[in-house]
């Protein structure tokens, strides 16, 4: 099992631990409604070390780089994060992502934590000789500063320059003596920045911001009920291999303008259209649907569910799950099942959080 820099700084503030994508990871402090709560009333800071972080550099029209992904990255202007993903030859998901332009011929790709051997193999085998990419995984890490007090707390804490980011762009600034980059992104909907910065300087950027008491420590446990109350997806679970941006209802994140490794299996399935859809709906109740729940409609089994848990914010259980595209309809009550559990919900458009605080 893999630690983090970050495990001591757990251990003493007597989080609990359990694994998560082969890592030893902080699911709660003081626990995961509070800190929920918190993150969408102040700010909240996530350890996500254990997320990779490629280098990629080169013409990335002549490397390969720019079929790689369901976006395009050469018309990203410098600064530009951009979120996609990168698909097999069955257009079938190898990993959602976020990239960063940082100059005219070179990138940062971050990737999820439980995917970072098989999307580095799967990128090197695919770009050509001309390119350079680099697993700073090792090396690098990250710390997500998430709320709607982030960006006071960012002016004050590391540099009054971040308060100018813009929504999904960045810049390099000076952190403990390194120049690295400071991002204008997260996945909780809330006003937030991902800080870059060497493994070995984790701990210090960890003490240095929590000396803010406005600023929590919250777990992956509050980083899931955020993430689901936004209704985005988690990879592994709601998304993989063998599901398509189309049946995930990620189209909005694909460039059909240009080639990219997936298109040919994407325009068939368009084509011919697709037999499931993933969606998102809301108990009538505070029970929390889980994965691997069946969605039933009229006593027959039509889906499954992929994400469930309690929303805080609305005081209802929320969910995603593949459903038969003819049931996939906004509205649609359908019933959720395991053993004697049977929770009735209707599917719902999403976000079902509306009031996040990431554009503000």
């Amino acid at each position: 099992m893999q630690t983090t820099p970050l495990i001591n700084e757990h251990l003493k503030l007597k989080a609990k631990m359990a694994p998560f994508a082969g890592w030893n990871m902080p699911i709660q402090y003081e626990g995961i409604i509070a800190e929920h709560n918190y993150t969408r009333q102040a700010a909240s800071l996530f350890d996500i070390c254990h997320m990779g972080e490629f280098y990629v550099k080169g013409d990335a029209l002549n490397i390969g780089l720019e079929n790689m992904f369901s976006f395009s990255v050469t018309n990203m202007p410098i600064g530009k994060c951009r979120y996609g993903a990168m698909l097999n030859e069955n257009g079938g998901i190898v990993d959602d992502l976020v990239a960063y332009r940082i100059a005219k011929n070179e990138w940062l790709i971050v990737v999820n934590a439980g995917t970072i051997e098989k999307d580095f193999a799967h990128i090197k085998f695919r770009l050509k000789k001309e390119s350079y990419i680099e697993n700073r995984s090792p090396t690098l890490t990250k710390l997500d500063l998430q709320g709607p007090l982030s960006r006071d707390i960012m002016a004050k804490l590391i540099n009054p320059g971040v308060a100018n980011l813009k929504y999904y762009t960045f810049n390099h600034f000076d952190i403990l003596g390194e120049r690295n980059i400071i991002s204008r992104t997260g996945y909780t909907g809330e006003l937030g920045y991902e800080l870059y910065i060497s493994t070995g300087k984790a701990v210090e950027l960890w003490n240095l911001l929590l000396k803010d008491k406005r600023l929590k420590p919250a777990g992956l446990g509050a980083r899931d009920t955020l993430r689901l109350e936004m209704g985005y997806s988690l990879y592994g679970q709601d998304v993989d291999d063998n599901t398509t941006p189309l049946e995930a209802g990620l189209e909005k994140f694909i460039n059909f303008d240009r080639d990219f490794i997936g298109k040919d299996a994407l325009l068939r399935q368009r084509k011919i259209g697709v037999k499931r859809l993933l969606v998102g709906f809301k108990a009538d109740s505070r029970k929390s649907p889980r994965h691997g729940h069946s969605i039933t409609k009229d006593g027959r089994s039509v889906g499954i569910v992929t994400s469930g848990s309690f929303a805080p914010s609305l005081s209802c259980g929320i969910g995603l799950g593949y459903i038969e595209t003819a049931h996939a309809k906004t509205g649609e009550n359908i019933l959720i099942k395991s053993g004697d559990v049977e929770i009735n919900a209707a599917i719902t458009a999403k976000p079902f959080y509306t009031k996040g605080t990431a554009r503000s």
